[in-house]
Order: C-alpha cells, then structure tokens, then sequence
C-alpha cells in the first residue's frame, strides 16, 4: 500500500502537483468533500495554507467550491479530470510551437552570416509603412519603380504626409512610373516634394510591384500581397542602380513622347 501511494504521489508529481498540493489533493479525495479546516488537518497543514493550496486546485480543475462562507466547501472532482493536465500541456505545446515556426523566420531574417545579404519581411498596412519609414534613413537620392495609384489606394492620406516628411528631410527620388492619373498629380508637384517622375505607357509598363534602391539596399513592396522587402546587400544595391539609369534613360524618352502628345 505504501508502494502504491508512493507511486500516486511520484505520478501527481509528475504532473506538476507541488508537494503540499498533492497532500491537500488526496486528502480531499479521501474525504469526497469538506472544509477547509477538515481538509489541512485531513493533510496535515495549517488553515491559512489551505485556502491557499484549494485555491490552486480550483485553478488546474481537480477541485470546486460549493456553497458560500461561512458554509463553504470544497469538493473534489473526478479523478478524470487529471487527463486534462496533459491535453492542455498538448495545447500549451502546440500554441508554442505555432509562435516558434512564426518568429524562426523573422530571426533568420535579421540573422547575418559574414557577408550574406540581410533579408527582411514585413506584412499588413502596417508592416508596407514601416518600409517606407525606412526609406526616410536614406543618405542618398531614392531610386524608385512605382505605380502611385496601387501605393496611394493601400496608404492613403499616409502617402502624402510621408511625401511630406522625405521632402523636408531633402531626400530627392527619382522614379520611374506608369501615366496614371495620380503618378500626373504627383509630377505636377515634383518641385514641392523633391522628386523628378518619369511616365511611362501603361499599357507597355504597369510597373508592379513597387521597387526602391538607396544606400546598400533595396526594397520591394506588393500592394496586392500587403508585403514588404528589404534586401541589405551593397552587391544587389549596387546592381539595381546601374539597371535604373539604363532604364531612366529610357523613360525620360518615352515621358517626353508622352508630353509631346499631350500638346
């Protein structure tokens, strides 16, 4: 008998009884129920102890509270209710687990290896501003493929005031966009917010998603998949910057075709 309840006592362990619960626990189910005072003598502890003790066991489920003081007391439930020790253990693991796979990409992400790229991801409204308000770290001009519509539909009044903010920060953009009617709104303001646009034929060049080269990196930002890139790398960086002025060369052209048939 002696073996037995040891081995009760080693498998409430186990599952994460402290001693003096276990003691209260099997005191209360030898009793079925009772008070408080009935169950710490019943388990050899003292009253305020008790309370304390119960009280836990009211929280894992292995104990509930009947009536009211001063005729309160505790009974104890089925033993059944062990099982859901570990299935909350399971559920505990695998809410840790779902955390875990969502935060070993983020890590990998900011994780430099010697001269490895730095590769980061950003998701939502708020994940496309805060690429932008990277933009604003810029220590040199913004090289930049766009369409303004797409960006102006998902940002909004946000667009504009960071249009604000880069042009008192005097950093200059040159972008490369298709003839839409917002990209014209933004030429005519080129001036005011530090900025020379290129319009290109829609119909040839929707230019999507949006890409902005600066400093040592570059960034690509999906309107459509709400996602934003930022590649840290001077090699990419680099490369990206000599294919926009082959291509700005190009888009000056057709911009001034595009102007001529306007007249």
């Amino acid at each position: 008998m002696k073996n037995q309840n040891q081995a009760i006592v080693d498998a409430l362990a186990y599952f994460g009884l402290k001693k003096n619960e276990i003691s209260v626990y099997l005191a209360i189910l030898g009793l079925g129920r009772g008070t408080v005072s009935e169950i710490s003598r019943k388990a050899g502890i003292n009253r305020t102890t008790g309370y304390h003790l119960l009280d836990c066991l009211v929280s894992k489920e292995l104990v509930r509270i009947s009536g009211k003081e001063p005729k309160q007391e505790y009974v104890a439930e089925s033993p059944d209710n062990i099982l859901k020790i570990p299935i909350k253990r399971l559920e505990a693991a695998k809410e840790d687990t779902e955390k875990a796979e969502e935060l070993v990409p983020q890590l990998h992400s900011i994780h430099k290896v010697g001269n490895r790229p730095q590769i980061k991801f950003y998701e939502g409204i708020e994940g496309m501003k805060r690429v932008y308000e990277d933009t604003l770290t810029s220590t040199e001009e913004i090289r930049a493929y766009g369409n303004y519509d797409e960006n102006y539909a998902v940002l909004k009044d946000y667009l504009l005031e960071y249009m604000r903010r880069r042009a008192e920060k005097k950093i200059h953009v040159r972008a490369i966009a298709p003839d839409t009617r917002f990209a014209r709104e933004r030429k005519a303001n080129d001036t005011k917010e530090d900025r020379e646009i290129a319009l290109v034929s829609p119909e040839r060049f929707s230019i999507s998603p949006e890409i902005d080269v600066y400093d040592n990196k570059v960034v690509i930002s999906s309107w459509e998949e709400k996602l934003g890139i930022i590649i840290e790398s001077r090699e990419i960086a680099d490369a990206m910057k000599q294919i926009f002025e082959l291509a700005w060369d190009r888009a000056k052209q057709m911009n001034t075709t595009i102007n001529d048939k306007r007249i």
